[in-house]
Parts: C-alpha cells; sequence; structure tokens
C-alpha cells in the first residue's frame, strides 16, 4: 500500500484503541447478499451507535462519503459533483495494484474473483500506461540481448538476407524455412511439410503425382523394391497436399462448402393420429 493509504490506516487503528482500552473490539459482520453473520473479526470500518459495536454498512459508508465529497467541492470535467461509491475504491486498488507490478491472477485471489476475466473487467488501462508498460518491456528484453544484434546492417548482409527469401521460391510454390537456415529435407519439396503450396501450381502437382505412379510401376516391374519404398512415400506425401489444396480456394482462403437446404423426413402421414404417426 502507498504511504498515505498506511497513514490513514494507521489514524484508524490508534482511534479505535483509544476508544476501546488499547484493543480493537471483536465483531461479527452480516452479510446482507449472502444473508449469513461472519466470524468475529476486528474490523476497522466500526461504531458504536448503541450500547455494542457494529460494523458500518454499505449505506453508512456511502452517506459519509458522499459528504465528504461535498465537503471538498471538486467537480469532474464536466462541472458535476464528483460521485463516488465504496465499489469503485475496489476497482482503483486492483488498477494500482496491478500496474505496479503485482500479477493479475494474484490479484484475483485477493480480491475473491473465480476467473480472470472478472478482474480484468475491474482494471482501468489508459492509454499512456500501454505506451510505458509496453516500451518498459521492450527496454528490458533488449537488455537481455546482444548489443550486436542492433547495429545497421553491412551491404552484404542485406544482400544475403534478401537471396535467402529469393532461395524460397521453388517450382509449387514458396519455402517456409526460417531465414539463416539451410534446407533440412535435401530439397525434397514434395516430402517437406514446410512447403507452401501456390493453388495456381495444382496442374504441375498432378503431372507429379502421375509421375510418380509410373516410376513406381517401372520400379516393380524391375524389382527394384528400395525405389518403390522411396518413390511411395514422395506419393503420399504428394496426395496430402493436393488434398489439402483441393480445400481451398485459388487465392489461398478455405473453401465454402454448400451444405444445400435441409430435407425434413418422419412427418405424420395425413389422416393419421399422433399416437399412429408413422416415421421414414
Amino acid at each position: 500500500m502507498s504511504p498515505e493509504l498506511a497513514s490513514v490506516l494507521a489514524t484508524i487503528i490508534k482511534r479505535l484503541r483509544d476508544a476501546n482500552g488499547g484493543k480493537i473490539p471483536l465483531i461479527a459482520r452480516y452479510d446482507s447478499h449472502e444473508r449469513v453473520t461472519g466470524p468475529l473479526l476486528p474490523h476497522l470500518f466500526q461504531r458504536r451507535p448503541y450500547w455494542q459495536p457494529q460494523v458500518m454498512s454499505e449505506a453508512a459508508v456511502k452517506h459519509r462519503l458522499d459528504r465528504t465529497l461535498e465537503a471538498t467541492g471538486l467537480r469532474d470535467q464536466a462541472g458535476q459533483p464528483l460521485i463516488y461509491t465504496p465499489h469503485d475504491f475496489r476497482r482503483m486498488f486492483a488498477t494500482e495494484a496491478v500496474t505496479g507490478g503485482l500479477p493479475v491472477h494474484i490479484a484475483a485471489r485477493i480480491l475473491g474473483h473465480k476467473t480472470l476475466t472478472t478482474t480484468q473487467a475491474y482494471l482501468a488501462v489508459f492509454q499512456d500506461d500501454l505506451v510505458r508498460t509496453y516500451r518498459g518491456f521492450l527496454d528490458r528484453r533488449r537488455a537481455d540481448r546482444p548489443q550486436d544484434e542492433y547495429r545497421e546492417p553491412t551491404e552484404q548482409e542485406w544482400h544475403d538476407f534478401q537471396q535467402h527469401f529469393e532461395l524460397r521460391k521453388v517450382s509449387l510454390g514458396t519455402c517456409g524455412r526460417p531465414y539463416g537456415t539451410p534446407c533440412q529435407h535435401e530439397h525434397a519439396c514434395i516430402r517437406c511439410p514446410v512447403l507452401q503450396l501456390d493453388p495456381q501450381q495444382r496442374p504441375r502437382l498432378i503431372e507429379i503425382i502421375r509421375n510418380l505412379r509410373e516410376r513406381i510401376t517401372e520400379a516393380r516391374a524391375n524389382g527394384w523394391l528400395g525405389e518403390v519404398e522411396g518413390l511411395q512415400v514422395s506419393l503420399n506425401a504428394a496426395m496430402a497436399k493436393l488434398t489439402n489444396l483441393n480445400r481451398t480456394t485459388t487465392d489461398g482462403r478455405p473453401q465454402l462448402v454448400d451444405l444445400g437446404m435441409p430435407l425434413f423426413t418422419g412427418l405424420p402421414r395425413q389422416g393419421t393420429n399422433l399416437d399412429e404417426q408413422e416415421f421414414s
């Protein structure tokens, strides 16, 4: 908590102790929502309207809060008097705690929330807080990385970077391997899972599949069983790529399937009652 809040709470504790012989009275609080009475606890917001202390109700706290705001004369940007509810301070506490570094899942446990969605609705994230937090995140990430990675690239390095993307262009589409990494599949693009097929190259893929089948037939006729096994792996990979390509449109988006209008069967025949309905 902030030093200002600690000072206020210390004042409240001292006031209660001075009025009760150095101790804070233990009293039970009745929850009007749950309709249960809680255990005896040293509640700080308590008063003694009659012969025994009682916990301040929500209405009493709201009434004193309204009187305090009225006495301050504070106004909002529209010129209207400020209006606060006790629940607003709960939201302020959650926002200041999380922006101050408290993990949101810990704040959820403190507030008694079962899900993080409820806690996130409590948090007020402002644009300047968003920018400041993200810049701090970037500064911490950059501090952990070598400074050489942030220097200006040389002409040779920039040429190699551009050349990498030129080498990724193959007959069936584009190779998706990351920059600075060699081909892990010995340029067997038909088997490679990172090959990004070009829908316009569908006829070429069909021609490759036809050629693979012819080579498998030739290998079997000559007894080249090892060749048959290798060609069959390539044929299975090509067929899988063709199946995935058939599921997409020419622009690469998933193809929409028209399911048509549903047909309702099992309707009762005319002339039959509800107990003698026949269904197809």
